[in-house]
């Protein structure tokens, strides 16, 4: 192995933390995420989120907006507030492109928005570009 430096996206991994109710979206975004090199924490609604954004300390959130119990907009303003993750990017995940839906994440602090289904080039891009840089 030589000493040359690689610049990839996918170099190295992160930690992750997917929240979406869909059992399907959830294991999409696994697979697509681990295969990108990165540790994946799963979540299946916001109450479940919290404790594991406490626990797990991700470098990024992926956040599904349509949720039982506690919505993702909900769930990102609450992660914001915390000092400890104010600055973790979070991305909503929507099945909906709605221009009011990606101004509301906006306003309760996410960083981007992607339309389900996504594509797992799509989800390593949004690692990429908003991974903390170290």
């Amino acid at each position: 192995m030589s000493n040359a430096t690689v610049i990839d996206s996918q170099s190295p991994g992160v930690k992750v933390l997917v929240i979406d109710d869909s059992n399907t979206i959830r294991r999409s975004a696994e697979i697509f995420l681990a295969q990108g090199g990165h540790e994946v924490v799963l979540a299946e609604d916001g109450f479940d989120a919290l404790a594991k954004v406490s626990d797990h300390a991700p470098a990024l959130i992926f956040c599904d907006i349509l949720m039982p119990r506690l919505d993702g907009y909900q769930t990102c303003a609450i992660i914001k507030r915390n000092p400890r993750f104010a600055q973790v990017p979070v991305i909503m995940l929507s099945s909906k492109d709605g221009l009011f839906d990606k101004a509301r994440g906006r306003m309760v602090g996410s960083e981007d928005y992607l339309t389900k289904p996504f594509t797992k080039e799509q989800l390593l891009r949004a690692v990429a570009q908003y991974r903390p840089v170290v």
